[in-house]
């Protein structure tokens, strides 16, 4: 636990940059960030200014490809880095405050639709050998009357046509899903899926659970994402960067194990942090708020924190907080906390805690949008049961008793979170945030300027060299 919040840096100081292994090759930038249709896009928006966000491991390329798009189009570029949040979302926070009227998102993406901007998805082509990626299909599913949905990375989805032609004759049962990027329409129709940026039609007698999964890309988030939603289906991977191909031995009851303990946990918790991991996804404030009234009427105090990318050494700073719940995509919400000192929750774990309605029924929600109202997995709240009739329940991690049911809160006099005080000896009433209060109680609350309260010093020269060997240790 201690390495998650200190280290000596020794490794970032011994650590050696070279060139990021998933660049383009420099001979082709054309071909593989697809300049000739981001080029349409911008001239037929009318575009004059657009930003292009790259992810770390393209940065390499974002001067050259910003040049060749403004020679292009005329239009002023740009480029986005460091991103507030996961870089698989994008970053229209940022757009905005440069002025740009587009974004085209380069490498990786969730496919969360976006509200604001309009965008363009550049995946980056990456290479596939498909000779090899179909030998590896057909020893894993020996079974040519095997109903299997093909799934994929979105920077393989460019091959996935040719791999199409080449097992199709052999598997009369294979579905491939296509990528499409924004919302459906409307409801997905009978016998069709269309999730995660993913459409296919499921043609199996019994369903999706009759179907298998085989999934081009390396392992990663998405993939897990998959599992966990589709968790009926076994599952089956190729890597193209190994060139092998292997059934997947990711337990996912135990997976879903570690995700019910961590339920248990948000029903033992008192104060629980909402973490904004996303500014961008259509839908978060929605949700921000539909938790909050959730936790209100679950009896749970809550406080909203936006502390960009979360890491260990940020929520350690919030003891008082029982359990994080993180608003991200559906990528980034599942958010391995086991070296962070609290536990991190997604949306759907918190409403299987503090929603009683909400059973466990074996299927899995990533997507913190498919749990508001008018959504595919909305349950509504039950009515609100008085303290005396409420049935008692025994915490599973603590063996204390708890109390489950929702209560009526007391209506308020005066807006939410808010009060009247005393501010000085002149009884001037002021009003102030019962939760402002309360961090104000604390010993510790970060770094202040404290205007007027430091004394002025000359400036004088300090120690020379790097903190681990200043030059001037060895003479005391």
């Amino acid at each position: 636990m201690a390495t998650a919040f200190s280290s000596d840096g020794e490794a970032a100081l011994q650590r050696e940059l070279g060139p990021a292994a998933a660049a383009a090759p420099r001979g082709d930038l054309d071909g593989f960030y697809e300049m000739g249709r981001a080029a349409a896009f911008v001239r037929g928006g009318g575009f004059r200014k657009v930003a292009l966000q790259f992810p770390d491991e393209l940065l390499a390329d974002a001067a050259a490809v910003a040049a060749r798009m403004e020679a292009a189009t005329g239009a002023e570029m740009y480029v986005l880095g460091d991103t507030t949040y996961g870089s698989c979302c994008v970053d229209e926070v940022a757009a905005e405050h440069a002025g740009a009227e587009a974004v085209l998102h380069y490498g990786p993406a969730c496919l969360s639709p976006c509200r604001k901007l309009p965008v363009l998805h550049i995946f980056g082509q990456q290479p596939l050998d498909i000779g090899r990626c179909a030998e590896a299909f057909r020893e894993l599913y020996p079974d040519r009357q095997r109903c299997v949905v093909v799934l994929s990375d979105v920077v393989y989805a460019h091959a996935m046509g040719e791999l199409e032609q080449q097992l199709c004759p052999e598997y009369p049962n294979i579905v491939f899903s296509r990528v499409v990027c924004g919302d459906p329409p409307g409801p997905a129709p009978p016998g069709e899926v269309w999730q995660f940026g993913r459409q296919f039609p499921v043609e199996a007698p019994g369903g999706l659970q009759d179907c298998a999964m085989f999934y081009v890309g390396a392992e990663g988030l998405a993939l897990t994402s998959f599992m966990l939603t589709w968790n009926c289906c076994p599952f089956s991977s190729f890597d193209p960067a190994t060139g092998c191909g292997r059934r997947e031995t990711l337990n996912v009851s135990r997976a879903l194990m570690r995700r019910l303990y961590l339920v248990e946990r948000a029903r033992d918790a008192q104060v629980v942090g909402i973490l904004v991991g996303t500014l961008g996804v259509a839908g978060y404030l929605a949700v921000l708020q539909h938790l909050r009234e959730l936790l209100r009427q679950a009896g749970k105090r809550s406080y909203t924190l936006a502390v960009g990318k979360p890491n260990p050494a940020k929520l350690a700073n919030f003891l008082e907080v029982d359990i994080f719940v993180l608003v991200a995509c559906a990528q980034n919400s599942l958010l391995d906390s086991s070296d962070f000192y609290r536990p991190v929750v997604t949306p759907y774990e918190l409403e299987l805690a503090c929603n009683p309605a909400r059973e466990w029924t074996g299927n899995y929600l990533t997507d913190f949008r498919d749990l508001l109202p008018g959504a595919c997995a909305h349950v509504e709240l039950p009515p609100a049961v008085p303290a005396a009739e409420a049935v008692p329940d025994i915490s599973l991690i603590t063996g204390e008793m708890r109390a489950t049911h929702l209560c009526d809160p007391p209506a308020p006099q005066l807006p939410p979170s808010t009060t009247l005080a005393c501010r000085d000896q002149s009884r001037a009433l002021a009003e102030i945030s019962p939760a402002a209060s309360f961090l104000e109680s604390r010993s510790w609350r970060g770094l202040e300027q404290q205007l007027g309260q430091t004394p002025v010093s000359r400036a004088v020269q300090g120690r020379r060299g790097i903190a681990i060997a200043y030059e001037d240790e060895g003479r005391k």
